[in-house]
């Protein structure tokens, strides 16, 4: 029987892991910019925290969740997104109480959910987030936008485009969660049964709905914008400002509704308009979450977030054709020709690696001209030779492999020379 990765997982090879390791570097230096720290939670938690956090409305948590029971008899959950666990660790661990506030956090990890499988999305998948706990601040949701901006545009994106929505506070909701009920309850049995639980309960997420989303009474649905108090509406507008003043264009899309019960106010999706990137288009998407904090028993602290797929990332590169700058390139390979000569090159090899040189030799014991073949695959900028004659001499034939100039070096100053020709 041969054994395959299970439906909705990948293995990432040579070759593309470097494009992982980029990306997720062009993360790390981000938000190293903007002043977030990184937070590491476990892949499973309780599953309680993802009914709470998450909300039991949502087909994350109704369809999509790996759960099971441990032999402790625990029920358990492999994390299907980053923020409840960001926030439970923010409540556990008092970080309400640091001096230095809002508490900035992002994360970098695979998450679960059981989906079905399709371009860019992977029943394993790695998620980036970013978390700003404790401020009410607009500009601070501004931030938040902006660092996913600069993120895609520094990898190459051109073709992406901000959407954005407010959700209003909880008086807000209130009052279009009435007008949504009214709206649909004459014929909520033309709806799938999962919109007829939600009506009650969440009708905001029927607007969110997959199997309903060309009915007509979709299109007309009364819009939140339309019911912000005068607070709700004064955030949003502030909001607008600070990015108009940071010159990041946006959408103002009313139907704009978030896949999570924790969100509120402001609302946002980046989406690819590149051709041929797939019929969905949302690369990243987050909110304002102002109340999970005290649902996850912490005191009331504001917060906002986004997160986005790296697969997905991934994705809208290729459909804009980005060539990443990544090195793929060896500094040096060494030719050895004969048993001494190998002596030799195991020693060096380790002191180039010690300098920090990228180096590597033959362990096949091929041939010469099989070594100089196996130098062109590891695309060697220079080949180390050493043979019974460079040893008597006590030095290294170095061939600089696009001019296919050569020299001799002094096997004791050929690294100094090296990394003087690096440093260059």
């Amino acid at each position: 029987m041969k054994i395959q990765v299970p439906r909705g997982t990948q293995d990432i090879l040579p070759g593309d892991s470097e494009i992982w390791q980029y990306i997720e570097q062009s993360a790390h230096n981000i938000c190293e910019r903007y002043n977030y720290k990184e937070i590491r939670t476990p892949i499973f938690e309780h599953t309680e925290l993802f009914e709470r956090g998450v909300g039991d409305t949502t087909d994350i948590v109704q369809k999509e969740m790996y759960t099971f029971t441990d032999r402790g008899d625990r029920n358990l959950t492999l994390r299907p997104e980053g923020t409840a666990s960001t926030v439970r660790a923010f409540v556990q661990h008092k970080l309400f109480g640091n001096a230095a506030q809002p508490t900035k956090l992002y994360y970098l990890g695979p998450m679960f959910r059981y989906e079905r499988p399709q371009a860019g999305r992977f029943r394993q998948f790695v998620q980036f987030g970013i978390e700003a706990i404790g401020s009410n601040d607009p500009s601070v949701d501004a931030e938040v936008i902006a660092l996913a901006m600069d993120l895609y545009r520094e990898l190459g994106l051109k073709n992406i485009k901000l959407v954005i929505n407010s959700l209003g506070d909880a008086e807000s909701r209130n009052a279009h969660k009435e007008a949504l009920i009214k709206h649909f309850q004459p014929r909520i049995d033309e709806f799938c049964s999962d919109c007829k639980q939600r009506l009650e309960k969440n009708p905001l997420r029927i607007l969110d709905c997959k199997k309903d989303r060309n009915h007509e009474l979709m299109s007309n649905a009364p819009s939140i914008l339309n019911y912000l108090n005068e607070q709700s509406s004064a955030y949003f507008t502030e909001v607008k400002q600070h990015l108009t003043a940071m010159e990041i264009p946006y959408v103002v899309d009313e139907t704009l509704v978030r896949g999570l019960d924790y969100y509120n106010h402001t609302a946002f999706e980046i989406m690819s308009d590149a051709e041929g990137f797939g019929a969905i288009t949302t690369l990243s998407g987050g909110g304002r979450y102002n109340g999970l904090v005290e649902q996850l028993g912490g005191p009331e602290t504001p917060g906002i977030g986004f997160a986005l797929s790296i697969e997905r990332l991934i994705a809208a590169l290729e459909a804009e054709k980005v060539e990443l700058p990544i090195k793929t390139e060896l500094d040096c390979f060494i030719v050895a020709m004969g048993e001494e000569a190998k002596k030799v090159a195991t020693k060096l090899l380790y002191q180039l690696r010690k300098a920090g040189l990228s180096a590597d030799k033959d362990y096949l014991d091929r041939k010469a001209k099989a070594q100089f073949k196996a130098a062109d695959r590891f695309q060697a900028k220079r080949v180390l030779i050493i043979g019974e004659d460079e040893i008597q001499k006590n030095v290294v034939l170095v061939k600089d492999m696009e001019s296919g100039e050569q020299q001799e070096l002094s096997l004791d100053s050929v690294i100094n020379e090296i990394k003087e020709v690096e440093g260059e």
